[in-house]
């Protein structure tokens, strides 16, 4: 069996639309239309008893404390390393006791870093360099599973995302399709020199479920986006031709972008617009013999029909 973490996530609910009622579930909280073996558990205050782990194989850890734009907490990184590291390495290393086969880790491609050169991507032999909070929280919770996957039988397998999004995604996706849907002309027209790599969840999910028994996927790290990089501009062009809406984009030069957010002290937004964050997923690819079965227009369109359906 299959024990699925942070199944009220967006992540963890799209697994679970996949795996179907053969998972078992660990949540806080109920899951909607779920059916299926559940066990209520905080992470953060668990209690593991003897026949916790009974029957479980393989666990998919997705519960996560997100990356937010304003933190309000008093000790941010703190509050990162008890949900992100201190109760996945508890996790893991109950499972592990317990003779659990396999741990899959999703991480964050925010152990890598936040930008890249252009044609430079990050690839998963990069040294980590988180440069927020949050990753380096995954960051720790990678080196320490390792190391637990070094002193133990279990398997560790760690999935770097890039931006993911599809049906239901919310974040600054989600606020980047409102934008576009109300036709509201939008500053991007010059920013057509950078490249960003996503993941459709279709795509995620894919490699999630392919780590479940790959005898490869064993200790390895894996990259993972749609294996096609779009500038900003292009990204907006074409959420609105998935809408079926028109683009309205005006020709700021990006340096005007660069001087607003030193002044405004909104460096980091800026280079979300402005910046390249691309991955290499030759090493997905090449050990698990994996391609993303959704074409990033496929995605898109996915996408773009349930934010529609949604405003219905």
């Amino acid at each position: 069996m299959i024990l699925v973490t942070g199944a009220t996530g967006f992540i963890g609910s799209h697994i679970l639309s996949v795996l179907g009622n053969s998972a078992v579930v660990l949540s806080r909280k109920p899951v909607p239309n779920y059916s299926g073996k559940y066990i209520t558990s905080d992470l953060t205050r668990p209690d593991f008893s003897e026949d916790f782990f009974e029957g479980i194989e393989v666990v998919i850890h997705c519960a996560a404390r997100v990356h937010v734009m304003s933190d309000k907490s008093a000790d941010p990184l703190s509050d990162f390393r008890i949900v992100n590291t201190i109760a996945t390495i508890e996790l893991a290393k109950a499972a592990a006791k317990s003779g659990v086969k396999r741990f899959i880790f999703i991480s964050s491609i925010k152990v890598n870093g936040e930008l890249t050169k252009i044609n430079y991507p990050f690839k998963a032999t990069d040294i980590r360099n988180p440069s927020d909070y949050y990753g380096v929280s995954k960051s720790e919770a990678e080196i320490q599973l390792m190391e637990l996957g070094n002193k133990t039988s279990m398997e560790i397998v760690i999935i770097r995302p890039s931006l993911v999004y599809g049906p239901g995604v919310k974040g600054n996706f989600h606020s980047l399709m409102e934008l576009v849907y109300k036709g509201l002309p939008l500053p991007l027209g010059c920013v057509v020199n950078n490249r960003r790599s996503l993941v459709s969840i279709v795509n995620l999910v894919d490699l999630i479920v392919t780590c479940i028994d790959h005898p490869k996927a064993s200790n390895q790290v894996f990259l993972v986006s749609d294996d096609n990089d779009i500038s900003t501009s292009s990204m907006v062009k074409k959420i609105a031709d998935a809408m079926t809406k028109k683009s309205w984009q005006l020709p700021i030069p990006v340096w005007c972008y660069k001087i607003f957010g030193k002044l405004f002290n909104r460096l980091d937004i800026v280079n979300r617009l402005v910046g390249s964050l691309q991955v290499d997923i030759s090493h997905t690819k090449d050990t698990l013999d994996w391609v993303p079965p959704q074409t990033l227009e496929d995605g898109f369109k996915e996408t773009a029909e349930a934010f529609l359906l949604n405003k219905k």
